[in-house]
């Protein structure tokens, strides 16, 4: 059977020949890298983890190519702002600004990486190709930390004498140019670009390497997804410790430089593993499908039907219409029409999550420990949380729900969502905290004070919103690439990721609501003195909405239909599914 045989009916039989013999170990949804139809012995499922997994039993689903993705974006994103400051000497609000939108364009630009890997490249070429970009963007910023002809000039100081008392020093700071800001801008965003590319496509491709119609394998593929969380804050861990301390000890180059080299091996590491994949075919665009569909659904929109024999759909069929003479892309339009609620909720908490991320930091600046290591809490509660979670919780949750992920993506979402609503609260109990230990000490009007409180007050917090991620961000993955068709996955997990994007680009509506509505920066919760400020009230807030937030979930996920779709027939099928169920 060649794959130009397949490609004519891909409802063929299981049982395929290959290379002369019949084998019931192929899976004909997937073709190997010769063209074949792929051999389940040789190619997928965990055989090809020594070369996209990151070790196959240490780490039994770490993607190298991932964790390397990430650690060079953590690397980046952690101490971007500082390096704005300090080396670019950028304004605070300038610095603040530049970050928050170098990180939405690269979650909302996966909607482009998705895109070209759903309609024309595939996966493993998309990821391929972007991580070479990303690695242009790394040696990039690297020359921006070497070049000193790319930076500023070093600030200088100038004392003045006082008269019996400390002489009074000042900076003196020369901006960057435009052009070397510039620079810096087309490195970063190179970065984005990559980094839009890579992460819609790499969960989906190492889900791809398991055969849902094998009920091992698909179990194995909800088994992969909570790994792959596992090699997000793997990468993310090691981004926030080892290389913000070596970007505070060691300086910017070796700082910029670890990681544009763990990114090379990793992309010479998945090249490798090319003969052990499982491939799919890209299925050209699917605007084109939505198009087709909303024009001829506008076309016939005052049709007249008489008898059931003409309809496209009815009760108890997918279709009317035999063969392959019906438009087969209204399903898929429909599916992801199912998406849009979901969604818009879940970019919703994106906004309300990054403001309170960001105003988090600045409080404990006067701590030990480095602000730009404080997501430490959170991405080791998820290394840890993970193997547990996957190893003991879910085989005990299958026994009883009968479910292959042992809860369903929308009980996850749900979970999750609940749990944020605590993290906030517990920000909110631990500021205000925070401010009766400032005015106890007299230090209200002194924000670099150093206050007797240890920075493991944060924990809870953050151990909170890391449990409330382990949730949301595995049962989005789930959820979108289950509910999505096979052309048009990408396209559906770039949709969850845009909504990071969307929500960083937005979050800074709310603290310009808040800030302006109680008082501006003077008088306001939201001042430039941290300890006059009313941080806890803002959390509270934070909470209050969160809470509507998940409430309003409850309510869309209550009516919302599970899409069903069958791997050998091509059909969707829907039931009934709420986020109790």
């Amino acid at each position: 059977t060649t794959m130009e045989d397949y490609v004519d009916n891909p409802h063929t039989l299981k049982t395929v020949e290959i290379k002369g013999e019949l084998s019931v170990h192929a899976t004909e949804t997937a073709y190997d890298f010769h063209g074949n139809v792929a051999d389940k012995k040789k190619t997928g499922r965990w055989k090809a983890s020594p070369f996209i997994i990151w070790g196959e039993r240490l780490f039994p689903t770490s993607k190298l190519n991932e964790v390397a993705e990430r650690l060079a974006y953590y690397a980046i994103a952690v101490n971007m702002f500082s390096y704005v400051v300090l080396e670019m000497h950028e304004s605070i609000t300038h610095a603040a600004t530049f970050v928050t939108d170098w990180i939405g364009a690269a979650f909302v630009l996966t909607l482009f990486g998705a895109f070209v890997a759903d309609a024309y490249w595939g996966r493993f070429k998309t990821i391929l190709s972007f991580s070479c970009i990303y690695l242009v963007g790394m040696a990039m910023l690297l020359i921006n930390a070497s070049v000193s002809s790319l930076r500023p000039p070093k600030c200088t100081v100038v004392c003045q004498p006082v008269p019996n008392s400390q002489p009074k020093c000042n900076a003196i700071c020369e901006p960057a140019s435009d052009s070397q800001l510039g620079f810096l801008y087309i490195a970063l965003y190179i970065i984005a670009l990559g980094t839009g590319g890579i992460k819609p496509c790499v969960s989906s491709f190492g889900a791809d390497q398991f055969d849902e119609t094998d009920e091992k394998e698909r179990k194995g593929k909800y088994s992969f997804f909570n790994w792959f969380f596992f090699g997000i804050n793997t990468g993310a861990l090691l981004g926030i410790t080892v290389l913000v301390y070596i970007q505070d000890n060691y300086g910017w180059v070796w700082g910029f430089g670890i990681p544009t080299a763990a990114m090379f091996v990793s992309v010479i590491v998945f090249v490798c593993g090319a003969p052990f994949y499982r491939f799919k075919y890209p299925t050209g665009s699917p605007f084109t499908r939505f198009a087709q569909v909303l024009v001829a659904s506008c076309r016939k929109w005052r049709t007249k039907v008489d008898d059931n024999r003409n309809l496209y759909e009815m009760e108890g069929s997918s279709s009317a219409i035999k063969g392959f003479q019906k438009l087969a892309h209204t399903q898929q339009y429909s599916v992801d029409i199912h998406h849009c609620p979901l969604y818009l909720l879940r970019t919703a908490r994106y906004i309300l999550r990054s403001p309170g991320q960001n105003i988090k930091k600045r409080p404990v600046l006067q701590f030990d420990i480095p602000p730009a290591s404080l997501p430490l809490f959170t991405t080791l509660n998820a290394i840890l949380l993970v193997p547990f979670y996957d190893i003991l919780v879910v085989p005990m949750l299958r026994k009883f729900t009968g479910i292959d992920c042992g809860i369903s993506s929308l009980q996850r979402i749900g979970i999750g969502l609940f749990v944020s609503i605590f993290a906030m609260i517990s920000a909110a109990v631990i500021e205000n905290k925070r401010l009766e230990k400032a005015e106890d000490f007299g230090a209200l009007d002194m924000p670099r004070a150093t206050l007797p409180m240890s920075v493991f007050w944060l924990v809870p917090q953050y151990f909170l919103m890391g449990t409330a991620e382990i949730f949301t961000y595995v049962g989005q993955m789930e959820f979108f690439y289950d509910e999505a068709t096979d052309g048009t996955r990408s396209l559906s997990s770039a949709l969850f990721l845009s909504e990071i994007g969307i929500g960083s680009w937005l979050s800074s509506m709310i603290v310009k609501v808040i800030e302006s509505s109680t008082g501006g920066r003077e008088k306001g919760w939201l001042r430039n003195n941290l300890n006059r400020s009313r941080l806890d009230l803002f959390f509270w807030v934070l909470a209050g909405i969160n809470l509507v937030n998940f409430f309003i979930f409850l309510a869309v996920a209550k009516f919302y239909r599970y899409t069903k779709i069958s791997p050998t027939a091509g059909t969707v099928e829907e039931e009934d599914a709420t986020v109790l169920r």
